[in-house]
């Protein structure tokens, strides 16, 4: 464990001391063996004039929710010290009274409610605190003789806290402990099963208090046994049958869980090597790193044996939920992260955000599991202690703060043709309605113009099959399945009557126009089947319903595309997949469609530029997002009842009508 204080960085924060503590507190928040999403807390006490020029003690402490690694002084809430001591000196304090009471003894009302442990930070005398679930004192403290190899340790310089339910209890204890203490002689305190806290008269003393601890904690480990190379490793690579597995166990999570679920598969060297440990399932069923986590990943992962595991770990949750509930409304049975045997470890979330954060814990669990194992043997709390947590009001109320679900949120999508145009349009349009979103094209633009958390451009040819499939496998690999197929791509071939056709021209359209469209569909199929409410929609023409002289070689592998849609659909109604197609019209703000090219088309009909966009009979312009909003739609709930359809945005055309 290094000091990554700087001194020249520092003076940057120095202007007072919240603004140091901002500085420390990222500090701790972006080391992962310290604090994961949201963990950990901090404050400082300074003496403050209020508005009103009372001149008072005040608690800077993190708000609940907030993240220490992005943390700034608005983070931080402010509260009466007074009000905080009063309120641990009381016998008893509920939840819901301690919140109220914090809130009501901050002096900016817009500040972010003050964390669960506040009254803790309160109640350690020092003018700066630091709390973090490290990952080494974790596993010192969970040893079956925790305890004693806390002190083998640190001695007399730390205190050591029982557990206890964090919050008002937990700030009860240590101002019990620490009642007749020489906060000088002491360096911090360790809560066993929990994490520690440091403090001191400056922030660098607080910080560095921290890293000094966390790393003697590290070298006992070691000494033991315990140290990274307790790590098992193995090499996986997930063949095609291991990815309908990973869909299929996807599927059951998400119909556990009530809604669409990401799945991300760890398959590195330390995963797979974890998971191919011969005690991995005795390992992962004893509980989590410390009781924070249970709110993200529930007690326990699911050990993926077969098909049926899932099912089975949702009836152990509900004999769990039985076992120690005492009222509560029960949460959803699915789990949060899962070992698979011999392949590694898998991470469900509801979102991307939510999916990466479960990922990171269940690492640092897994790998922590193996060095405290070696360094003596792994230990946890007991499932009542855990459950408290996982259904803790105060708790719950963090995860609460997302709102509503955005319409597509944990579907997976696949879009082809995306580097332009409505292929593009349809891309990020699917990812503004929460889809993770790939979009593929030949064109090497498509990963500069889709690039953004969650939108991803792939280059590859779409008549280049072998690398089609490795694509869809590869996506299949990354987020463990797909709900939504946009097959997009085309070309518009030169124009010419059957009797001067090339035949070079008609081989090019049907291979992009049609051939393309059948193999990334075969290929996508398996995992559509496996996806939450899948469907596959392609993109047609107007020219299907109303073709052109000239235009034979495009029309007719775009009408062949519509009866490939037909046939589709008729084929996997059966599995739940609906397949329908869209045919736009004049659609003119692409890449094609260049003001040289629009006025000379106008110019053939002696019309303007605006009248030739605007030539259907609702008089109006069709845009790639007019398109790009349908295509939303039908991958909707809107279209859940409906397949084999054919959907035209044209503004209206008396040849189609």
């Amino acid at each position: 464990m290094t000091s990554h204080w700087s001194d020249s960085d520092a003076a940057e924060f120095s202007t007072n001391a919240l603004n140091l503590r901002v500085y420390s507190s990222r500090l701790l928040g972006r080391d992962p063996q310290l604090v994961l999403h949201g963990g950990g807390n901090t404050s400082v006490k300074v003496r403050q004039t209020t508005f009103l020029g009372e001149e008072i003690d005040v608690l800077y402490v993190k708000g609940s929710g907030g993240d220490l690694a992005t943390i700034g002084t608005d983070g931080f809430s402010p509260v009466r010290l007074e009000t905080a001591l009063r309120l641990g000196e009381m016998a008893s304090l509920s939840d819901t009274d301690m919140v109220r009471e914090l809130r009501a003894a901050m002096l900016n009302p817009d500040a972010p409610t003050p964390s669960i442990e506040a009254i803790v930070h309160a109640v350690i005398a020092p003018k700066f605190v630091d709390h973090t679930h490290a990952n080494a004192v974790v596993a010192l403290t969970n040893l079956p003789q925790g305890e004693a190899a806390v002190r083998a340790v640190y001695g007399d310089r730390v205190i050591i806290i029982p557990y206890v339910m964090p919050g008002f209890l937990l700030a009860k204890m240590i101002a019990k402990l620490t009642a007749n203490a020489n906060w000088n002689e002491l360096e911090g305190l360790i809560l066993l099963q929990h994490g520690i806290f440091t403090f001191g008269s400056t922030a660098r003393e607080s910080y560095e208090r921290m890293i000094k601890l966390v790393g003697e904690a590290e070298a006992y480990l070691e000494s033991k046994g315990g140290g990274e190379s307790a790590w098992a490793r193995a090499e996986v690579h997930l063949e095609p049958d291991d990815l309908r597995a990973l869909a299929g166990y996807r599927q059951a999570v998400g119909k556990q869980r009530g809604r669409a679920t990401l799945a991300k598969a760890d398959c590195s060297p330390e995963a797979a090597g974890f998971a191919s440990r011969a005690d991995a399932k005795d390992l992962s069923s004893r509980g989590p790193l410390t009781p924070d986590h249970t709110i993200r990943t529930k007690r326990l992962p699911v050990w993926l044996e077969d098909a049926g595991s899932v099912n089975a770990y949702a009836e152990s949750y509900e004999q769990y939920f039985q076992a120690n509930q005492k009222g509560e409304t029960k949460l959803d049975s699915a789990p949060r992260w899962a070992v698979w045997p011999g392949k590694g470890v898998v991470s469900f979330g509801a979102n991307r955000t939510e999916t990466g954060i479960i990922s990171d814990i269940a690492g640092h669990t897994f790998r922590t599991y193996q060095q405290a194992e070696a360094a003596g043997g792994w230990t946890a709390l007991g499932a009542g202690d855990l459950f408290a947590i996982e259904y803790w009001e105060l708790e719950q109320a963090k995860l609460r703060k997302s709102g509503k679900p955005a319409m597509l949120e944990g579907k997976v999508a696949i879009v082809s043709g995306a580097a332009a145009g409505i292929g593009r349009a349809i891309a990020e349009t699917l990812h503004a309605h929460g889809a993770t979103v790939f979009g593929l094209d030949l064109n090497p633009a498509v990963t500069e113009r889709l690039q953004a958390p969650g939108l991803e451009g792939i280059v590859v040819n779409l008549t280049q099959y072998d690398a089609v499939k490795a694509t869809v496998e590869d996506i299949v690999r990354r987020c463990g399945g797909l709900d939504i197929l946009v097959s997009n791509a085309g070309i518009f071939t030169a124009g010419a009557n059957f009797e001067d056709m090339d035949p070079v021209n008609w081989a090019k359209s049907m291979e992009v126009n049609l051939t393309s469209h059948m193999r990334l569909l075969q290929f996508c199929v398996p995992y559509l089947k496996m996806g939450f409410d899948p469907t596959a929609i392609f993109v047609g023409s107007r020219n299907v319903a109303a073709p052109g002289a000239g235009a034979g070689s495009y029309s007719c592998a775009k009408a062949a595309v519509t009866q490939l849609v037909r046939v589709a659909a008729l084929e996997l109604a059966p599995n739940g997949v609906r397949v329908n197609i869209i045919h736009p019209d004049a659609v003119f703000d692409t890449e094609l469609w260049t003001s040289e090219a629009l006025e000379r088309s106008a110019a053939r009909y002696g019309i303007t530029v605006e009248e030739y966009k605007t030539r259907n009979l609702m008089k109006t312009e069709i845009k790639s997002a007019n398109v790009a909003e349908m295509v939303c739609t039908m991958a909707g709930p809107a279209f859940a009842k409906t397949t084999g359809a054919q959907i035209p945005v044209d503004g209206g055309n008396d040849r189609v009508i």
